[in-house]
């Protein structure tokens, strides 16, 4: 009985492919045998143990499966990097029938092209988005990509509106339509006309 304890206790890790029969009718798996004359050593991991060969009534023999490979360590690719702005500028003028060159220069005189920027005003992103216009255009403006795809066509909205002039549609997208209205044109703030000369500059280049 204390030479079937240990059997037992060895078969534990053993990656068995075969099995021993006792002759107590008891059977255990092991890896291997070896028979010496009266002797048998039974191998039931690195180790074998003695066992007189009377105690044992024979073998059964098991396809012993090979060992799975080893898992390859996942590959992680590393993600896309963003779009660039002027990328973004270009998509979303072709996508509302504007001049590439507008949008760019619109997104140069708003944010220089920084997807960061935040006005003292509170414009975002890009295309400086107030959160109020951004929301009436169903626009993420902290999304570059939703940004400047809502910019794009506020503007070429604003161009519908005006008929066409650059100058008050350039107007109405830094001061407002209000403004606009107000003054029947480009409003007298230094702000907006410096605002629309820059884009002008832009659109020169």
């Amino acid at each position: 009985m204390r030479l079937l304890a240990i059997l037992l206790c060895l078969a534990v890790a053993a990656s068995a492919c075969e099995y021993v029969v006792f002759a107590s009718g008891s059977r255990m798996r092991i890896d291997r045998h070896e028979t010496d004359g009266d002797v048998v050593r039974i191998y039931a991991g690195p180790a074998g143990v003695e066992a007189p060969a009377s105690q044992v009534r024979g073998y059964e023999a098991e396809e012993c499966a090979a060992p799975a490979p080893a898992a390859s360590p996942a590959v992680v690719s590393p993600p896309p990097p963003p779009p660039a702005p002027g990328d973004l500028a270009d998509a979303a003028a072709d996508k509302y029938g504007l001049p590439r060159q507008l949008v760019r220069s619109v997104m140069a005189a708003e944010s220089a092209f920084n997807p960061h920027a935040v006005s003292p005003k509170g414009a975002v992103g890009l295309m400086q988005l107030m959160p109020s216009t951004a929301q009436a255009l169903s626009a993420d403006p902290y999304d570059p990509a939703q940004n400047v795809d809502a910019g794009a066509r506020y503007l070429r909205d604003l161009l519908v509106q005006y008929k066409g002039y650059l100058w008050h549609a350039l107007a109405a997208y830094n001061a407002g339509p209000e403004a606009v209205a107000k003054y029947h044109g480009v409003p007298p703030y230094p702000e907006t006309i410096g605002y629309i000369y820059r884009v002008d500059r832009e659109l020169k280049k």
